[in-house]
């Protein structure tokens, strides 16, 4: 009983922390060192990342209209609406779409898909063939606590910069196969180094090159699907599909406080990062660095 409870802790800090840009892996190895779980090496390694399904699963539900490129629609309806597209000239309304039968394909939410593909590529690359050597030599507290920290200073000076100037990608569907490509990169240095954050790093990253803070969100969120199915598709091949009953109970009772917790950390982000900005989060991502580096360490 008190290794599910441990394991519905680890799910709350999980949906909180891979959301925020301030560093899950930093916050599970602190609570790890406090409420450890009564597990093997091996398992906890696999937890710690497939947890993060239900972090995704909740991204899927929230953003499915921006994500999914289908309707299903009455070809009455289809043929009904590109006349009125035809008749009314709506300058704000620059939707690309196109129909398949009685599928009404959306052609900005298709090449989303690419470009988050494309942005994936870098980090998949070199992640999938050094992911173990990556987690030898930077996996520990001074490492983490440097990338918190550098991190959390980056944040602030690029606030500072950005504060009076006008972003130019105001929207998902206006980010460039470029804007794509530099985002992906700055995902690969998250990938090389525990504790900068993944969304931390495409956030700032996306900030640098003109995106606005709420599609920066958006993209990073988005772009967290196919990364993190991935990462735990490999650990679970990895470990095996020989689970003890128990470890199957925590994993499960992991995964879905994980994602009920998701929904309410991304929802709440959604609405702060309107009215605010990531200022508040490099000063956090410091103070936990320091916190890192001279107790945990």
């Amino acid at each position: 009983m008190i290794e599910i409870l441990k394991a519905g802790l680890f799910g709350i800090v999980e949906g909180i922390t891979e959301w925020l840009p301030i560093s899950s892996t930093g916050h599970m190895m602190i609570l790890d060192k406090i409420v450890s779980l009564d597990v093997t090496k091996n398992f906890y390694s696999l937890f710690e990342v497939v947890i993060q399904l239900g972090a995704i699963l909740a991204v899927i539900i929230l953003y499915w209209n921006k994500i999914f490129p289908f309707k299903f629609t009455k070809r009455n309806q289809i043929n009904r609406r590109n006349k009125n597209r035809l008749e009314e000239i709506n300058p704000i309304d620059k939707t690309r779409e196109f129909k398949i039968g009685k599928i009404l394909v959306d052609l900005d939410i298709v090449f989303l898909w690419l470009k988050i593909i494309l942005a994936c590529i870098p980090a998949a690359i070199i992640a999938i063939k050094f992911d173990e050597v990556f987690d030898r030599l930077f996996h520990n507290s001074i490492s983490i606590s440097l990338a918190l920290i550098i991190f959390g200073i980056g944040f602030i000076i690029i606030e500072k910069i950005i504060k009076k100037k006008e972003f130019k990608i105001q929207e998902l569907k206006d980010i460039t196969w470029k804007t794509a490509i530099v985002i992906g990169v700055f995902q690969l240095i998250a990938a090389i180094f525990p504790g900068v954050s993944r969304s931390g790093a495409t956030i700032l990253g996306a900030l640098l090159i003109g995106v606005s803070r709420e599609t920066a969100v958006d993209f990073t969120f988005c772009l967290a699907i196919p990364v993190m199915l991935g990462a735990s598709l490999i650990k679970i091949l990895k470990f095996g599909f020989h689970f003890k009953m128990q470890e199957l109970i925590i994993l499960g009772v992991g995964v879905l406080v994980s994602f009920i917790t998701s929904l309410i950390v991304i929802k709440g982000l959604i609405k702060f990062i309107k009215k605010h900005d990531f200022k508040i989060f490099g000063y956090y991502r410091i103070i936990l660095g320091l916190i890192v580096l001279l107790f945990i360490h």
